[in-house]
């Protein structure tokens, strides 16, 4: 087991992370921008290091500065989160390179999944669902044409290289198709510095569902039930659950296998997600791999009662996983929040500034995973989210009621949040029967 792990990230991954660490009785390095100084990673932790200036490119995108910090500290192994540089498979054979073991997939493993195009192909080949698309990147505006017209409309652009929902553009009719290459291709080239795209088939009112696995080295691969995420808002996730409210035994073990599947096609060790469009019909379709802890993994942890960053951990040690696929066992059902510092009343601008007074909800079944405290000051330079409410029930019906009490008791002041807009989704009568999809919150806007 390692003696201490570097946490090249912030806000309430770094702190969840160093809590696992500790609990296992490994020591811990926090990172920080200079904007990050007085953030509760950086006090909670054992060491600390500064790595640059406010921007993530001079700090926690900063690959050289976070090989020196393992150097300077000694800290064996690093766990990257998510974001960042969480699917950098260059960041991870540097990392290697100088002896420091990565607490995720192979560098392979994160390349092959990395392109959307390639990874739908490499599904394809092992005999994993896939959505009617084109094989790999288009080349051409003709060549879309034809691959649109034989599938037919309506269709989607997606970047090669996306992820967090950036980079997909829809097409109704053949009229709109050169537009929204092009929109699609300059978003992606901005940030993910390639315009790569490729087409597939629109699904209509799919749910999005996501399979957890867990890999070690030693060839064991399990899966722990799904989330489903298809309430979202512009393609990021706002709520998650577990089980899926239209999850069938029999659909939950064919889907399960297949990601299993999708694990082993690509050498898969590690935390990591498959991501599925499911139709109402039951068919479900490859949608990507996030080949990393995802946010919403508390929703499972609640369920399973296993805890995935320590099991990260001992898999990246070289431990072999501690339960088989038959122990796993999803107990009650759990719902998961984002918490964001954004204004819903104004396009959702972000909200940064200093939290005056904050009031954390708790009791039974109650999880708050946050990095925040009264008189900590949100920077503007990262992502608005800052706390996660996680709440698990004997049943969705308990669940939804604790998640209720709960966010109605989470008081914030000094900044704006999504609190009370949450609120209003759960009562909403689509989410409180469970007969949502991913259209959900467009259509509850018109």
């Amino acid at each position: 087991m390692f003696k201490k792990i570097l946490i090249a990230n912030r806000g309430e991954i770094a702190v969840r992370v160093i809590r696992a660490c500790r609990e296992l009785g490994i020591k811990t390095v926090a990172v920080y921008s200079t904007a990050d100084r007085n953030a509760l990673h950086t006090l909670i932790a054992d060491e600390s290091l500064c790595l640059g200036p406010p921007r993530s490119k001079d700090s926690y995108l900063n690959e050289k500065a976070l090989i020196a910090a393992c150097d300077v500290t000694g800290a064996e192994a690093i766990h990257p989160g998510y974001g960042f540089l969480s699917e950098n498979a260059a960041f991870v054979r540097l990392a290697e390179k100088c002896k420091i073991k990565w607490i995720g997939p192979p560098a392979d493993a994160i390349e092959a999944m990395g392109d959307k195009a390639n990874a739908k192909e490499t599904m394809r080949k092992a005999g994993v669902p896939v959505i009617p698309g084109s094989e790999g990147a288009i080349d051409s505006l003709e060549e879309a044409k034809k691959i649109a017209k034989k599938m037919g409309y309506p269709v989607l652009i997606k970047a090669s290289a996306g992820g967090g929902g950036r980079g997909i553009r829809p097409v109704n009719e053949e009229s709109e198709l050169e537009s929204q290459i092009t929109a699609a291709k300059a978003e992606a080239k901005a940030f993910f510095s390639d315009d790569d795209v490729y087409i597939e088939k629109f699904i209509e009112n799919p749910r999005h569902v996501e399979i957890q696995l867990l890999a070690d080295e030693h060839g064991n691969v399990i899966y722990l039930g799904e989330r489903d995420c298809s309430c979202q808002r512009r393609n990021q996730k706002l709520i998650e659950e577990s089980p899926c409210p239209v999850m069938t035994p029999e659909l939950r073990a064919k889907i399960g296998q297949a990601a299993v599947k999708a694990a082993k096609a690509c050498g898969y060790t590690n935390a990591g997600t498959v991501e599925f469009l499911v139709d109402k019909h039951g068919g479900f379709y490859f949608m990507e791999m996030n080949t990393r802890i995802q946010v919403e993994h508390p929703v499972t942890e609640m369920v399973t009662d296993v805890d995935l960053i320590k099991a990260q951990i001992r898999v990246a040690s070289g431990q072999p996983l501690e339960i088989k696929q038959e122990d796993v066992v999803l107990n009650g059902h759990a719902i998961e929040c984002r918490i964001n510092a954004e204004d819903p009343k104004n396009n959702f601008r972000p909200s940064p500034g200093k939290i005056e007074m904050v009031h954390l909800p708790g009791g039974f079944g109650v999880r708050i995973d946050t990095a925040v405290f009264q008189g900590y000051e949100i920077p503007p330079y990262y992502d608005s989210m800052i706390a996660k409410v996680i709440v698990r029930g004997k049943d969705r019906a308990e669940a939804i009621q604790k998640m209720r009490v709960a966010l109605s008791e989470f008081q914030i002041e000094g900044i704006v949040s999504n609190i009370d807009f949450q609120l209003e989704l759960l009562k909403d009568e689509e989410i409180v029967s469970g007969n949502y999809d991913i259209g959900f919150i467009g259509r509850r806007k018109e």
